[in-house]
């Protein structure tokens, strides 16, 4: 059973910075693209950000474009999304999520397994 599990969530002031881990048991990590979602209050889970087998391969909201970064780490079987600048509309729940083949894509359907999520609450 594929698991995932992110990390690394909690409150912060507007302006500062946060990383979230997601810890994967996938047994070839490298095979899947995988991608970052959020979540807020009575809103649909909506796509932060993408990376595709080769870390090249990246594709932000362009909400987040400029602030947040995804990377992995295919050794570790890990992904984290680096978060700058945060403002308050940032807050949510983030997923992370795998997709198998490394196609990076935005649309949620695309992925397999996802993750229960860690919490961002941007508020000063």
């Amino acid at each position: 059973q594929v698991q995932l599990v992110e990390s690394g969530g909690g409150l912060v002031q507007p302006g500062d910075s946060l990383r979230l881990p997601c810890a994967t048991s996938l047994r070839t990590c490298s095979a899947y693209a995988m991608g970052w979602f959020r979540q807020a209050p009575g809103k649909e889970r909506e796509f932060v950000a993408t990376i595709g087998r080769r870390p090249v391969h990246t594709s932000y909201a362009d909400s987040v474009k400029g602030r947040f970064t995804i990377s992995r780490d295919n050794a570790k079987n890990a992904v984290y999304l680096q978060m700058n600048s945060l403002k308050p509309e940032d807050t949510a729940v983030y997923y992370c999520e795998a997709k198998s083949g490394g196609i990076p894509t935005s649309r949620r359907y695309d992925y397999d397994h996802w993750g229960q999520g860690t919490q961002v609450t941007v508020s000063s």
